[in-house]
């Protein structure tokens, strides 16, 4: 069992105690990030003469062929080592002698995994970005083709007025960009070397913080000692942030789920991304949709994980904190996961553009603007609503749209209706005329994607 406190003691500890207590084979992913903050602390360290530069050098090559043996299967991290930190420690000792026995000079393990769990993190955000970018792209190219795909818009899950595909996807990417901006928020709150905190009240060292923070491209190191190694807010705030991004991706698989269902047909699922079943020949199923949806849950659970696990430890580090690793590895590998499923399975989906039409013709997503139609004849718009109401519920009736009836039978219900009520109420129409920013017509809806597509640009 290799560890880095056993001074103090003279008894071994319990086995099963050493096996809950260590954290290695969750950390073990803080490899290449510890590796990188070492090597940060032994440069700061040799500038400020603490060590030689042959001894700093030595620590750098040490740990760059520990790590490049690792990567090639040459090194195994075992169960024998409590954390990453130990194994590293050990092995740098092992390799270069004295020299590894600096390294620790002038740091905590608590700044240390301060340090790992920020970089980490950070790596993280910057992925998240990425991927988001890459789902706002394929959904302002969908945009951009579906201009005129029209189809039923809904409230309450009823049928309500017409919009287009181009409307309906711009609303998820509006949804998209928010996440985009969080994780630049985040970044920007969360880009702050802990390193050289110690273990909660600084080090008698000269050590020189600005020059390690410049070194690991942070912003600065952070300015309270005790606040550096209890801080895990950015973490949470992360996890909020993962979890609305998965909200969305789950509102969005319960679109496509319907979408998908025979009653709707609206999509099909490229095969890469359905699965059948074991015993019905016919199925083709959404499970990732599913899976992404159902997901969603996990994730909130992890952000509830850290919460309350930090809601009642006092200053400053305490072991509860170790908690914080595999939380939110969950979370963040399970929403980067749905991100590059989701936006592969959307590139290839398939939208059938007649039985999305249909379906908001035959759904009286034109009821408004026959209403509105009347209205402009002089008609009063309660008076127009009752109406249409009752057209409508003729028309439920018969199984047809409004749009099937001749014009002698709509003059059964008003005086008022003449020719033009067919242009009025046709989808195209119905589109066009509402010529307000961030609503359905083509106009408007080519300015969005004109304003998409800056921020794109500004964002690659």
């Amino acid at each position: 069992m290799a560890q880095l406190w056993g001074g103090r003691f003279t008894g071994s500890i319990n086995e099963l105690a050493w096996s809950f207590n260590a954290s290695i084979t969750f950390d073990k992913r803080f490899l290449e990030v510890d590796v990188r903050g070492s090597k940060a602390h032994a440069t700061m360290l040799a500038k400020q003469g603490v060590i030689t530069e042959e001894e700093k050098d030595k620590i750098c090559r040490g740990l760059d062929g520990i790590y490049r043996d690792v990567q090639e299967g040459n090194l195994l991290i075992t169960d024998k080592y409590e954390d990453i930190h130990s194994f590293l420690e050990a092995n740098l000792i092992e390799r270069i002698g004295d020299a590894g026995k600096k390294v620790h000079t002038g740091r905590s393990r608590n700044d240390q995994v301060a340090l790992d769990m920020r970089l980490y993190a950070r790596d993280e955000v910057i992925r998240t970005k990425g991927l988001l970018l890459e789902m706002l792209k394929t959904l302002n190219g969908i945009m951009k083709e579906n201009l005129k795909t029209y189809m039923p818009g809904f409230t309450h899950l009823q049928k309500a007025q017409p919009v287009t595909l181009a409307h309906h996807v711009g609303a998820y990417f509006e949804m998209f960009k928010r996440d985009f901006l969080r994780m630049e928020d985040i970044y920007e709150r969360m880009n702050y070397c802990p390193l050289g905190a110690g273990a909660l009240a600084g080090t008698t060292y000269p050590l020189d913080r600005e020059y390690t923070a410049n070194l690991l491209d942070f912003y600065g190191p952070t300015l309270n000692s005790m606040d550096s190694v209890s801080d895990r807010d950015y973490l949470i705030e992360f996890m909020s942030a993962l979890s609305t991004v998965m909200m969305h991706l789950s509102r969005f698989s319960e679109e496509i789920i319907i979408w998908n269902s025979n009653e709707y047909r609206f999509v099909e699922i490229d095969d890469a991304y359905s699965t059948g079943s074991s015993i019905m020949p016919q199925k083709k199923n959404p499970d990732i949709a599913e899976l992404v949806r159902g997901k969603t849950g996990r994730v909130y659970g992890d952000l509830m994980s850290l919460l309350t696990t930090m809601k009642g430890i006092p200053l400053a580090y305490n072991k509860d904190m170790q908690e914080d690793k595999e939380a939110f590895f969950d979370a963040s590998d399970n929403t980067l996961n749905c991100l590059t499923l989701f936006t592969d399975m959307l590139r290839t989906l398939k939208f059938n553009k007649e039985n999305m039409a249909k379906s908001a013709m035959m759904g009286f997503t034109n009821a408004t603007d026959a209403a509105d139609y009347l209205v402009n004849k002089g008609m009063p718009f309660r008076d127009a609503h009752s109406v249409i109401g009752r057209l409508v519920l003729y028309c439920i009736d018969e199984k047809c749209a409004i749009d099937d009836l001749e014009l002698s039978k709509l003059k059964e219900f008003s005086e008022l209706f003449e020719e033009d009520i067919y242009e009025a109420i046709s989808l195209e129409t119905c589109v066009n005329k509402r010529l307000t920013i961030g609503a359905p017509s083509p106009v408007k809806m080519s300015e969005v994607i004109s304003l998409n597509e800056a921020f794109l640009t500004s964002k690659a």
